[in-house]
């Protein structure tokens, strides 16, 4: 059996760092590891191949040669799936669909003929022995959640590494939490599941034997949703890190009540955790409490930031703006808050309702709601009806991304971070596309973009006041570029 799984293009969004790839000299930021992990529980005498298309091209040599299609795709990808489906029909081979995507709108896409909707691991036995026998169902749906002890490691091998800028594992499935807008509820419900921990070190010592030496992202829906088994990986990775003598780091999502314990901030920096993306979402107690967002309720949001950041981590943010409760003066408020944080990487969004999020299901009943979402919630439009005039949202929201990224603002957030931020636990790789990065950002913010003082003020400063922190420093300059650039496309 030959299987072409394929994953779709990603489009110019914040998560994308389409405009970080060329200083780097990558194809995409991260893997499909959906396919990758789908890919391990396919029969080990099939023949697979995977079509990344933010690094390669689909030919028509590879639909040829495929008995099947494995599709997957995320709500971001949905104007590009119709047209690799097209192509898949036109030589007559079927496809089968999965993904965030499809779990939840898989009824728009009336020209594909088989959906799996869920998660995978339970569905795959009865869908092979389909695929071998010929016939497919329409529809495999995930009954229950499944016990992910049992997920295999994926399938490095059918990538290149190389192309990548940050690898990509899954600890755990799930978040205790019960935010309106979210969809992680949806997908993979509010008790945290997760590997044993013996299993990701596994995981990662693949990636290590297959020559992997950079990033990581822990991609969990929330990595300390179970603090317990996140605190027993760290203390094995810790061990594996000693073991390996790897400069492998990571990255992850979790909630903000990460600060509020002190061993759990302390064995993630010693496990080599560099960065950590948190769902702030907003200034505004009244819209928390609105959308449900508790646990951010009741702290103060600046010194949580502060904190971890003293403890060696550098936190990036979720802002969102257009609840109902968000007062006229939010924009201002957002900026002043993302200002004094030194949240460097700070993604705002207008707020979106996403597909079967409790947000969704209250808009419809209240008639509000007027589109489907593109799951791209950095482009400037609504697809609800909101208290706030949408006119003064949209054009408000269009003017706070400019101004949080224009060169001033942004290199004065990294003075900020680098201020409070303390360099602690095992040094990462230095790489040569690190190196070399270095020095095309020196022609291109330096020489030939707009804010080039702004630029050489930074890095002279910051290279004779803070040469420990220079290259982090360098790093957070690049990736700037990019979110200036998407700022400039609202």
């Amino acid at each position: 059996m030959r299987v072409l799984l394929v994953y779709p293009p990603t489009p110019d969004t914040f998560w994308s760092f389409k405009h970080v790839l060329r200083f780097v000299s990558k194809r995409a930021a991260f893997p499909p590891l959906g396919l990758l992990t789908v890919a391990a529980m396919l029969p080990a005498d099939w023949e697979l191949k995977l079509v990344d298309l933010n690094v390669t091209r689909l030919t028509d040599d590879d639909l040829r040669w495929a008995d099947y299609v494995m599709l997957s795709a995320m709500i971001v990808h949905k104007d590009s799936v119709s047209g690799i489906v097209d192509r898949c029909r036109q030589f007559g081979t079927p496809v089968i669909a999965g993904g965030p995507l499809f779990t939840t709108g898989h009824a728009a896409f009336g020209n594909i003929d088989h959906f799996v909707l869920g998660e995978a691991e339970e569905l795959m036995p009865q869908l092979i022995d389909d695929m071998r026998r010929g016939t497919l169902c329409h529809t495999y749906a995930a009954a229950s959640r499944p016990d992910i002890v049992r997920t295999p490691v994926p399938r490095w091998d059918l990538i290149e590494l190389r192309h990548y800028v940050t690898m990509a594992v899954q600890f755990s499935r799930g978040c205790p939490f019960d935010c309106e807008f979210c969809d992680i509820v949806v997908m993979n419900g509010r008790v945290p599941r997760t590997k044993a921990p013996a299993q990701l070190i596994a995981e990662l010592e693949q990636l290590r034997l297959h020559g992997w030496r950079d990033m990581v992202f822990v991609v969990d829906d929330n990595f300390i949703g179970n603090k317990k088994q996140a605190k027993a990986l760290l203390r094995e990775l810790i061990e594996w890190r000693t073991r390996t003598r790897t400069k492998i780091g990571f990255m992850t999502e979790a909630s903000a009540n990460m600060a509020d314990d002190p061993e759990l901030c302390d064995l993630m920096v010693r496990a080599g955790f560099k960065k950590v993306f948190i769902g702030f979402e907003t200034p505004s107690t009244e819209s928390l409490e609105e959308c449900r967002k508790m646990q951010n309720c009741g702290r103060d949001l600046v010194e949580t930031v502060k904190i971890l950041q003293r403890a060696g981590l550098e936190v990036m943010g979720g802002f969102i703006v257009g609840f109902d409760s968000d007062p006229a003066d939010i924009f201002k408020r957002q900026f002043e808050f993302i200002q004094r944080s030194g949240v460097v990487t700070a993604m705002v969004g207008l707020l979106t309702a996403l597909p079967e999020t409790r947000l969704y299901r209250r808009l419809m009943k209240e008639g509000r709601l007027v589109a489907e979402t593109t799951g791209n919630n950095t482009q400037a439009a609504l697809n609800f009806l909101p208290k706030l005039d949408r006119d003064f949202l949209v054009s408000s929201y269009r003017e706070l991304m400019k101004k949080l990224y224009e060169p001033r603002n942004y290199y004065q957030r990294i003075r900020t971070f680098l201020k409070h931020h303390r360099p602690e636990g095992p040094r990462v790789r230095l790489a040569w596309s690190d190196i070399h990065a270095f020095f095309k950002s020196l022609w291109l913010l330096g020489v030939w973009h707009r804010g080039r003082r702004a630029y050489w003020r930074f890095c002279v400063t910051t290279l004779f006041r803070r040469p420990q922190q220079f290259s982090q420093a360098m790093e957070l300059t690049i990736i700037g570029h990019h979110f200036r650039c998407v700022a400039k496309s609202l």
